[in-house]
């Protein structure tokens, strides 16, 4: 196992990503490849989790769609990330907000963080 986690850690290639957690509201950049095309789709909205370490790490977010909620696991070495930027910082209790789920309107806020 620790052999997997040396090759994993040495030669995965990093993306400089800005330092984010559950709770904010973020927007990603990816490319999307259509037969020979290749076109910079972005998806906007709140970080529920983060789960896993190193390379293998993973962020889940979760935006609306009119009235249906679409969530969106991204991998934190994706080649096709292009960039990654932070909207708003939130303030929250716990590292994987689930219960953001089930919450609509106002009570869907979250507030934002004071510098």
């Amino acid at each position: 196992m620790d052999l997997v986690k040396f090759v994993q850690d040495e030669f995965v290639t990093r993306n400089e990503l800005p330092e984010f957690s559950a709770g904010d509201t973020i927007t990603v950049y990816y490319e999307i490849r259509e037969g020979e095309k290749v076109r910079t789709q972005f998806f906007r909205g709140v970080v529920i989790q983060r789960r896993g370490s190193g390379s293998s790490e993973t962020f889940t977010i979760r935006k609306m769609s009119g009235t249906i909620g679409v969530e969106r696991i991204f991998p934190i070495n994706l080649p096709s990330i292009q960039k990654i930027e932070v909207n708003k910082r939130g303030t929250v209790r716990r590292a994987r907000i689930y219960y953001f789920r089930g919450l609509t309107g106002k009570k869907a806020r979250i507030k934002e963080k004071r510098n």
